[in-house]
């Protein structure tokens, strides 16, 4: 099913942006995992709406509700039901969208797939707000992975064409605006705030990096882990393209200037360079994975655009009201981490059955 995702390690995301509650059914964990819950929850503030002034005025807390799967903070070896009840909606801000869909948003495509029968109401189904459960599954996930030695950090990389250009090499997590280097942050953040007082939005671009992950990781064809990670994180919204290390850099380059030679390092075979971004033949090499992903502006801005009335078919006016990021990238950082979470360790599951990954 669509909503679903994962082989060895399988989640289905459910519920709709303002429905009574949206959630998570994750399989495959087994028994014995100690789930901090403490540290959850803050993994979950990191996305949560209502936090700082460059987000949606919507406030959730964001506290997941475990129905089932665990018993005193330990996994039980069985399907894991979690809960994220939505309590400030406000459904009468998208009445009009139900004629008259928003320019470059999801609108028109329900519209033409479910016929009117779709719940529209804050995208339904496709809104972003459904990354609240994807970061149950994948804080869930990151919190096993580090007792492996995996480590997932991600980054703000550029807003606007403002990038941050220091290595990420450490973890932005605690950080009140996600950047390397804090003066660029500011930066971008002055290019948040005049987008959003011309009545814009900006997008802008996130960069992940995995480490600690051994070689061997991912499988041939279609389950190679460009693939796995890539259909992850095209389930959140507004993610319009990714790149494995130097991606489309690459096609400017010789093989001589592309290619990664070997060396030992601590009688451990590495490799000199990471242009492929830790992955050859979509097997992780044992080097950083590493990737970024371009975030679109968000459609919801404050100028008037141009629409259709899908009932008169005649063109109109359309001004967009209610709570909307100016810039949806912040908050998607998290999400990215999650999604990289699920699908590394959906992975390490799979390469557990060829190799004695401890």
């Amino acid at each position: 099913m669509s909503s679903s995702f994962g082989t060895d390690l399988r989640i289905t995301i459910f519920g709709q942006s303002h429905s009574t509650a949206i959630g998570v059914i994750i399989e495959g964990i087994a028994a014995g995992e100690k789930i901090d819950m403490e540290q959850l929850q803050e993994f979950m503030n990191r996305r949560a709406p209502g936090k700082n002034f460059y987000s949606t005025t919507r406030v959730e807390t964001d506290t997941p509700e475990f129905l089932s799967g665990l018993k005193n903070n330990y996994t039980c070896g069985t399907p894991i039901a979690v809960l994220i009840h939505n309590k400030n909606i406000r459904s009468s801000d998208y009445n009009i969208f139900a004629e008259v869909p928003r320019p470059a948003h999801v609108d028109f495509t329900m519209q033409m797939k479910f016929g009117g029968y779709q719940d529209f109401a804050g995208g339904g189904h496709f809104s972003g707000r459904l990354t609240a459960p994807l970061c149950v599954a994948g804080g869930i996930c990151m919190q096993i992975l580090v007792r492996h030695k995996i480590s997932i950090f991600s980054r703000i990389a550029s807003i606007g064409g403002i990038e941050d250009k220091k290595p990420l090499t450490v973890s932005t997590a605690q950080k009140k605006f996600p950047v390397i280097d804090d003066e660029i942050g500011k930066q971008m953040l002055d290019c948040i705030v005049a987008a959003r007082n011309d009545g814009d939005s900006v997008g802008g671009i996130i960069e992940c990096n995995v480490f600690g992950l051994q070689a061997g990781l991912g499988d041939p064809i279609f389950d190679v882990m460009e693939n796995r990670i890539a259909k992850i994180i095209f389930g959140i919204p507004a993610v319009k393209g990714i790149e494995f290390g130097d991606g489309f850099k690459l096609a400017k380059m010789r093989g001589s200037q592309a290619n990664d030679q070997f060396t030992v390092q601590n009688k451990k075979i590495v490799t000199k360079t990471n242009h492929c971004g830790g992955i050859l033949g979509g097997i992780t090499n044992g080097m950083p994975l590493n990737f970024k992903v371009a975030i679109k502006p968000t459609p919801s801005i404050a100028r008037e655009q141009e629409s259709v009335n899908l009932k008169t078919l005649k063109p109109t006016k359309i001004n967009i009201y209610g709570r909307h990021d100016p810039c949806i990238v912040p908050r998607a950082v998290p999400c990215v981490e999650a999604a990289t979470a699920v699908a590394i360790y959906d992975a390490f599951l799979s390469a557990k059955k060829y190799f004695n990954l401890e």
